[in-house]
């Protein structure tokens, strides 16, 4: 290994002595380089390979040359660059080349190559990088894409990026994405060899052959919007459109798209409105044949998912900036219309209620119907007591029995609506009332769900009752299951807050939360330690039987990170 690692350094000599020469070094900077590629050198000749050792030493060169390149631009020097980077930049390449021979696997390290080569444009490199990791990662389309487009965009070959597009898609033959960007491609192509005056029938059939193998309607909107970035694809475009309500006159996105249409259609008037009254005009007119298609199509396609293009439209428009108040109306009264229609026809999505209480005078109202309309949907009961909380109601206590009467708390999840309870009871309730109200959830939730709950009731009994009642809630349900570390941890920091600290209660919390917690987090050991070294009361002599119980106990990688971290507080560094 010795013998190995010599040689590669001996090799680094001719540049070293390069950079001393030219003064972009001083002599003890070349020591200092010469003493750090040694370690690296030997790291990554060991029998034991880490990728980590591979990564540090890319990332030094890497560092190296930044720094040569800064200092190059700073004394205006730029000879012997064949000689110094040169050298530097193929050592790099080598070790990219082991690295990724070894872990093949770590698509990031392949990257990363890539990245470099861009960087110090090393172009014929590039292509064997792309060709190797290719051959290894033929199933990620990604990167076929990313090959591709470099060879049309750098190299400036269309010829092999069509050839590695094709490569692709003979392995991944239903990638949407492929397809697009291969459409792309052949677009960008055609449209160059427009501009050098040359026949372009042959990308033409190209773009038609990439168009044999569309699949759906999401697909071919998206080749749709590729070509309008192209100004010699009107007839592709009007094909493609034709294509599509033909094939999906009951898609909702087709529609979708019609209705949007009518807004780029109304741009394309020879005459521009020039006064501001006459630009509100415009473009209410525009938005107004945009609702007229959404209203035949939600008529033509009644579902949810349409009413939810229509609605969702609106609610674009409706969060434009304009500065006509009338526009501004116009649009909210459009937008409360279609969610009000949508909720008649008993298709209204229940993620949109939100958004429609949100903007209606009625809110309460909306509330009210979108949970009669999802009586089993948690949020929607919380939206309604939300609302009914924030107008002051009398009828919030009573609103949260009837949630709780369709909504069963083992099974949905209960946990947002208790906690929206408990919160709302703590501001207007009694403590008795309040303590009533949490020892009931406590019951009624889902055990993982009640985890929250116990520390929100110690939390609030210290709150409102002080130490001796958080320590009644703590003893009444240390042994009630599941418990959180936080529970504990908040009963730890309760006692801390005392003037009369007592070590001996600490001791009781933290055997408590190990006896829980013990085998899975090794910081709950240190902390425990740490208050045996530091309390007045602690026994610094019990250290070291806890740490023998630590190692006992730890499972996995905790022991390795425990056994660290109590060097490091041995030796005062934590």
């Amino acid at each position: 290994m010795a013998e190995r690692v010599e040689q590669r350094l001996e090799d680094r000599v001719p540049e070293l002595e390069q950079l001393e020469r030219v003064g972009l070094f001083t002599h003890e900077e070349i020591r200092a380089v010469l003493k750090k590629a040694t370690a690296l050198e030997y790291k990554i000749q060991r029998r034991a390979l880490r990728k980590e050792d591979f990564i540090n030493y890319i990332q030094y060169e890497i560092n190296l040359l930044e720094l040569i390149k800064k200092r190059r631009a700073r004394t205006g020097y730029s000879f012997k660059k064949d000689e110094i980077e040169g050298s530097m930049i193929q050592r790099v390449h080598s070790l990219f080349k082991r690295a990724t021979g070894k872990w093949k696997e770590d698509v990031q390290l392949w990257l990363s190559h890539v990245a470099f080569c861009k960087q110090w444009n090393t172009k014929h490199q590039l292509s064997k990088v792309f060709s190797t990791m290719l051959a290894i990662h033929p199933n990620k389309p990604a990167l076929w894409i990313m090959a591709a487009k470099w060879e049309m965009e750098t190299r400036l070959s269309s010829e092999s990026a069509r050839h590695l597009f094709l490569r692709a898609l003979r392995f991944h033959p239903e990638c949407p994405k492929l397809y697009q960007e291969y459409f792309r491609m052949e677009l960008m192509n055609a449209e160059k060899q427009r501009k050098e005056k040359k026949e372009f029938e042959r990308a033409k059939m190209n773009l038609m052959g990439c168009l044999i193998f569309v699949m759906g309607v999401e697909f071919r909107l998206a080749l749709l919007s590729i070509a309008k970035l192209f100004d010699f694809t009107h007839d592709l475009q009007k094909e493609i459109l034709e294509n599509l309500q033909a094939e999906y006159a009951d898609n909702p996105l087709t529609w979708d798209y019609m209705a949007r249409r009518e807004l780029e259609l109304g741009s394309l008037k020879a005459t521009e409105p020039t006064t501001k009254q006459a630009k509100v005009s415009e473009m209410t007119q525009r938005e107004e044949r945009c609702c007229a298609v959404f209203e035949e199509a939600v008529t033509a396609v009644p579902t949810e998912d349409m009413w939810k293009c229509y609605i969702t439209f609106c609610l674009e428009r409706c969060n434009r900036k304009t500065n006509s108040e009338e526009l501004k109306q116009k649009r909210l009264e459009r937008t409360l219309s279609a969610f009000s229609k949508a909720h008649e026809s008993s298709l209204l999505p229940e993620a949109l209620y939100k958004q429609w209480s949100s903007l209606s005078q009625k809110a309460a109202e909306v509330a009210e119907a979108a949970a009669k309309r999802f009586s089993l949907s948690v949020e929607m009961w919380q939206m309604r007591l939300q609302v009914l909380i924030q107008l002051k109601s009398d009828n919030v206590t009573q609103c949260f029995e009837e949630a709780f009467k369709h909504v069963k708390s083992k099974v949905c999840g209960t946990l947002p609506l208790w906690t929206l309870w408990v919160e709302w009871s703590e501001a207007v309730n009694s403590k008795d009332d309040t303590e009533a109200l949490y020892q009931r959830s406590l019951h009624a939730v889902a055990p993982a769900e009640s985890v929250t709950m116990k520390e929100k009731y110690l939390d609030w009994a210290y709150r409102n009752g002080g130490y001796k009642k958080a320590r009644r809630v703590f003893t009444s349900l240390h042994e009630s299951h599941p418990l959180s570390l936080d529970f504990f941890k908040k009963m730890i920091e309760i006692e801390k807050e005392q003037e009369m600290c007592r070590m001996l209660r600490l001791r009781e919390y933290y055997e408590r939360a190990l006896r829980e917690f013990g085998s899975v987090n090794s910081d709950l050991w240190l902390e425990y330690i740490k208050e045996e070294l530091s309390h007045p009361q602690g026994k610094p002599e019990h250290a070291g039987s806890i740490h023998w119980r630590a190692v006992k106990m730890l499972e996995g990688d905790q022991v390795e990170d425990f056994i660290s971290k109590y060097t490091l507080l041995q030796t005062g560094h934590l």
